[in-house]
């Protein structure tokens, strides 16, 4: 079965496009403004993160036995399955980005949004691999 990314392509161009725009502006602006351009970059990280895991969960249900189905009973097992089909390179720095959305859910503190925010640079690497990864064995 074939898997629709387009939801996947759309929220990592997302995420890019408000790095890139947060990046390029925020010496120039006031402080306010500079935070409402993080809270955007950290809002898509939390979706496309989100997108992720799903269409990671949703790939290996569809193209894997049963058996392997049934040890994903953690999103850490999850993502150890996804990096031994090498849908990702490394599994821990995506528990470090579950991490850092279990944060972005429960409090804000500008010290975790900082580390968030620079935590999405490399984020966006990784998700921009997973989406290739998926494109190329999406039959």
């Amino acid at each position: 079965m074939t898997l629709d990314l387009s939801s996947l392509d759309q929220s990592i161009d997302s995420l890019k496009r408000a790095l890139h725009v947060s990046d390029q502006n925020t010496k120039n602006l006031s402080s306010d403004l500079t935070e409402t351009l993080r809270a955007g970059v950290i809002q898509n990280f939390e979706v496309t993160y989100e997108l992720c895991w799903k269409f990671m969960q949703r790939w290996i249900r569809t193209n894997k036995t049963p058996e392997d189905v049934d040890l994903l009973r953690t999103r850490k097992d999850l993502f150890r399955m996804a990096a031994k089909y090498e849908l990702i390179n490394n599994p821990e720095v995506w528990f470090d980005y579950g991490n850092a959305r279990n944060l972005t859910s429960h409090t804000y503190n500008k010290t975790q949004a900082d580390v968030i925010y620079s935590l999405a640079h490399s984020f966006l690497n990784d998700a921009q691999y997973l989406l290739k990864q998926l494109e190329l064995r999406n039959d």
